[in-house]
């Protein structure tokens, strides 16, 4: 099966064809160039996602990756960047093992290709020569013997006129002979052109045409094979990656393996247990013996009845914020006596950690700097002894403080581990109610204690009202917009709230709700424009509804 044999008359038809091989080629090149943007392009695409969901730095995000469903979701991330890298190495490995070495064999075939159909065109000229000189050969014998077989019959004409002279007859005797022996010379350099032609025919089509036929059939199918290989790498590149793409996706399934719901559940106790216990039981209070009933602390009617004054969200300090509640938009107290006792605990032990931290840091730099000054002192050369002198004094300054300021701090979280209930007691958990709070010049708040019937109450120190001055956290709020209805309440119980921010209700009133529950265990109501305040969401019923109002006067009517 050869082209110099089979497609010795398809000259024109083989050059159109192998431009069309070519034209395949370099379509395939062009596919695989675009095969690699996508892969660039997608793996850009991961990594900007990546990049995007990553925690910032020093944020709330950061803190909330300390659970393990969270920490999976960055290994994901991180796993999901070495996924987007392996889709980088299949785009360069494409572009220099297929699309850099195609693009030169191209241009080595065109070069080829032209070479190999200039051979043939140049033979197909040189047999075409070959045929004109051969067909001049044959008009000029044709048109000799024609002018010979003219002398003849001339002469013939003139030898049988009797009026003609013989020197007549001698010339057109001569003249016949003379055409006669053109014709003889031109029928021989016919016959040897013809011979000449045929043998040039014959090498042109069983020698020169099937050589060149053959070799533009070689490199043919060396363009097929090219292709096919590209092809095969096309895969390979492909399949190289697949082992390390596969280590990516087990990764991420281990990831999502070491996900302990327990464990996150632990933590959630960790991050927002307060370190109270659970308010006691409500003593009952017998009406059917009035002249026996104690007076009872927890009563708004008594309270009011001995002429306490209430503390009432009127005036300078509406909208105030109870310590312990809501955070402060300031910076807390050096010692976060603002938050509940296991939260400030937690927060002190960070704290201490963090110092602790700086410590051996200024430490690690000391001892660099001693060994530095150690190499000056034995070859001077290198260094003046005396130039680390004062960085090293800095250095022992700075770990003085640190100490006395992990002192401090260490002081503090004694004295809150000292008050806080058995840490290994699971049946303590966050309560609706701080049982005990410490008054401090900061929060300036009573001190709660349960009274000896078990009724919740709470006991001014010294018999005396503190007042607290008024600061600029006071002043954050005085321009605040009144909080809208969210829905109505009804106490449950008779609660008198005497510390800043609480407000007293009786059992069974009706009040509107402000602001829910946000999981500290109190809930803002509101009773007229001028009371609103917390009290424990335990001591409620909660009544949620877009339209509140109506709700409310229906269920003031119902306990009346």
């Amino acid at each position: 099966m050869s082209w110099g044999t089979e497609l010795w008359d398809q000259f024109d038809n083989l050059e159109k064809h192998t431009q069309w091989g070519i034209d395949v080629l370099e379509k395939y090149i062009k596919f695989v160039k675009e095969r690699t943007e996508i892969e660039l392009s997608y793996a850009k695409q991961l990594r900007n996602l990546s990049k995007k969901y990553q925690p910032k730095k020093n944020s709330k995000e950061e803190e909330e990756y300390r659970y393990t469903s969270t920490r999976a979701f960055l290994a994901t991330l991180n796993e999901m960047n070495d996924y987007a890298g392996q889709h980088e190495v299949i785009s360069e490995n494409m572009t220099s093992l297929i699309t850099g070495e195609l693009t030169r064999y191209v241009q080595e075939l065109k070069q080829e290709r032209k070479s190999h159909f200039h051979d043939g065109r140049k033979a197909q000229q040189h047999i075409e020569t070959c045929w004109k000189q051969l067909e001049a050969s044959k008009r000029r014998f044709e048109r000799d013997c024609k002018e010979a077989d003219r002398a003849q019959q001339y002469f013939e004409k003139m030898d049988a006129d009797i009026n003609v002279t013989k020197a007549d007859v001698e010339k057109a005797r001569q003249q016949a002979q003379l055409r006669h022996q053109m014709a003889e010379d031109s029928k021989a350099e016919y016959s040897s052109t013809l011979q000449k032609f045929n043998s040039e025919q014959h090498d042109h089509y069983y020698t020169h045409i099937p050589n060149i036929f053959q070799k533009i059939q070689e490199m043919e199918e060396r363009r097929i094979v090219r292709i096919g290989e590209s092809m095969k790498t096309f895969a390979e590149v492909d399949r190289q990656v697949i082992p390390i793409i596969g280590k990516c996706l087990d990764e991420i399934t281990k990831a999502a393996e070491s996900i302990d719901h327990k464990n996150d559940s632990q933590l959630v106790i960790e991050a927002f247990k307060s370190g109270f216990e659970p308010p006691g039981d409500v003593d009952f209070e017998d009406f059917t013996q009035p002249m026996k009933r104690t007076v009872s602390e927890s009563s708004l009617s008594n309270s009011r009845g001995d002429g306490k004054s209430e503390p009432k969200f009127g005036g300078k300090s509406k909208g105030k914020l109870w310590p312990f509640i809501k955070k402060n938009k300031g910076a807390g107290p050096e010692d976060f006596s603002n938050l509940p006792p296991e939260q400030r605990r937690k927060k002190l032990q960070q704290k201490v950690d963090e110092l602790n931290k700086d410590i051996q840091k200024e430490m690690d730099q000391r001892d660099a700097l001693t060994k530095m000054k150690d190499v000056y002192i034995k070859n001077p050369q290198m260094g003046d002894a005396a130039s680390v002198d004062h960085r090293l004094a800095e250095l022992g300054q700075n770990i003085e403080k640190l100490r006395l300021e992990v002192q401090k701090f260490e002081g503090w979280l004694a004295e809150v581990e000292g008050r806080l209930p058995a840490r290994t007691e699971q049946a303590r958990r966050q309560s609706g109610l701080y049982e005990a709070q410490n008054t401090s010049a900061v929060n300036s708040c009573a001190q709660d204690r349960e009274s000896p019937d078990g009724s919740y109450t709470e006991e001014q120190s010294q018999e005396t009202e503190m007042k607290v001055p008024a600061t600029d956290f006071d002043d954050e709020f005085d321009d605040e917009e009144p909080l809208p209805t969210i829905g109505t309440c009804k106490a449950l119980y008779t609660f008198e709230g005497q510390n800043e921010g609480t407000i007293s209700v009786a059992e069974g009133e009706m009040l509107y709700v402000i602001e829910e529950d946000k999981g500290d265990g109190w809930t803002r109501i509101r009773r007229n424009e001028d009371e609103e305040g917390y009290v424990p969401t335990s001591y409620v019923e909660v009544y949620l509804d877009k339209n509140a109002k109506d709700v409310y006067k229906s269920l003031q009517k119902i306990s009346e």
